[in-house]
């Protein structure tokens, strides 16, 4: 049985340490802040049979090595207070796919959770709350990784793996040591609250660039669904989650998104079978979910995503164009829930690349052949795909792209 985190140790060791001196880290100068790293104290060491289970469900085998971007991949930040602010910066890599559900849940803590508005403070205007100052993105980060384990974890418990310096696990023929894996303390949270401030007070594990920040996201993601609920989720018993997918399997998007890891994109379950065999039902999306996910790729069509994830209640889509991730959203709440304000909107394309244009969506059917004006060559392959892609939930919408759109 995992030992549960205890709220009153974390603050009662943090209380006698704080008059002594502490370690700190400097991280990445996008940073561009000084964190006092705390030693992580409590929760169960892993075991080797744990550590096994944890590097097949994700890397497919525990004999030879993960692939090294999992091991180097953090959350970094563009610069605060600046354009871009709001954004996660990273390589293409097989990681892109996961930091740009996480990218999707930082939108949503800066643009529609905000906490600290006040009675009668003028409301502050989109463009600022998307050019967050340190703290915020800070802040918008640990709620945001809060929100997805609470989630996975039907918001009753989440499982959070995190390293130490110690290793447990030696190296084998059966595990292949990765120095993250076999160093995991686990512990178990089961009140929000206190998920949230656990993430923040070892937040700067998840920012160290290089660093194992999106690894030990997934393995939290993992160890909260449980692995065997994982495997049942890919439903293939030799299944994992890290294919050979450029920027991240479509089953990491899912599990993040909506708790369960399941390939298949279509709304609640279907049977697939013939008259020769039983059967079998193929779980797709049992809920509307809060983000929502956009697929495009030629000759997938059958693979298109269900309306619980074109429409989702909030107007923020992680979207995947040709094998590519990232995000797309509108600053408005309501925009799907009003007829009126989806007729014609703006909508914001970003990826953790660096791409980023704006555009407007116009709905409306009145029979001109009004010409659409961009300052863009729409002609381009990414231009023209990423219509494409907003035509799978638009159709036949006119797309207006505005201002200078930067691909990367």
């Amino acid at each position: 049985m995992m030992e549960k985190w205890k709220m009153e140790k974390v603050l009662s060791r943090s209380e006698s340490e704080s008059g002594n001196d502490t370690d700190r880290i400097m991280y990445a100068r996008s940073q561009q802040r000084n964190f006092t790293k705390m030693p992580v104290t409590g929760g169960t060491p892993v075991t080797q049979e744990v550590a096994i289970a944890f590097r097949s469900i994700v890397f497919g085998t525990s004999v030879a090595p993960p692939r090294g971007e999992w091991l180097r991949t953090g959350f970094v930040f563009r610069d605060a207070d600046k354009e871009l602010a709001y954004g996660l910066k990273a390589p293409r890599n097989g990681c892109r796919g996961l930091l740009s559900v996480v990218q999707a849940y930082i939108l949503k803590q800066l643009l529609f959770e905000r906490k600290d508005f006040k009675k009668n403070e003028p409301v502050m205007q989109p463009e600022m709350l998307l050019r967050p100052s340190r703290g915020k993105q800070l802040e918008a980060l640990w709620l945001a990784i809060s929100d997805i384990l609470w989630r996975i974890g039907e918001k009753t418990k989440a499982v959070v793996c995190l390293p130490q310096d110690q290793p447990y696990v030696s190296h084998s023929l059966n595990y292949f040591q990765d120095s993250v894996t076999e160093k995991l303390h686990i512990f178990e949270i089961a009140n929000l609250e206190e998920l949230q401030i656990f993430i923040k007070r070892y937040i700067h594990l998840f920012l160290e660039e290089p660093g194992p920040g999106a690894l030990l996201l997934l393995y939290s993601a993992v160890a909260t669904r449980g692995t065997k609920n994982v495997i049942s989720d890919i439903m293939d018993e030799k299944g994992y989650l890290v294919t050979g997918a450029e920027e991240g399997s479509q089953s990491i998007i899912m599990l993040l998104l909506t708790g369960r890891a399941t390939p298949y994109l279509h709304n609640g379950v279907v049977y697939v079978g013939d008259e020769e065999h039983y059967a079998i039902p193929q779980f797709g999306v049992l809920q509307r979910s809060e983000i929502g996910f956009l697929l495009f790729d030629e000759g997938v069509e059958e693979k298109a995503p269900g309306s619980r994830l074109k429409t989702p209640s909030l107007p923020i889509w992680v979207v995947c164009c040709l094998g590519h991730f990232g995000v797309i959203f509108n600053t408005n709440r309501e925009l799907l829930r009003n007829y009126h304000a989806e007729r014609r909107f703006e909508l914001i394309y970003y990826t953790c690349g660096g791409s980023q244009c704006q555009l407007t969506v116009d709905t409306r059917h009145d029979g001109s052949s009004t010409q659409v004006s961009t300052s863009e060559d729409t002609a381009s392959s990414s231009l023209a795909n990423l219509e494409k892609l907003i035509h799978t939930k638009w159709q036949d919408a006119h797309i207006h792209w505005n201002g200078t759109s930067n691909f990367i």
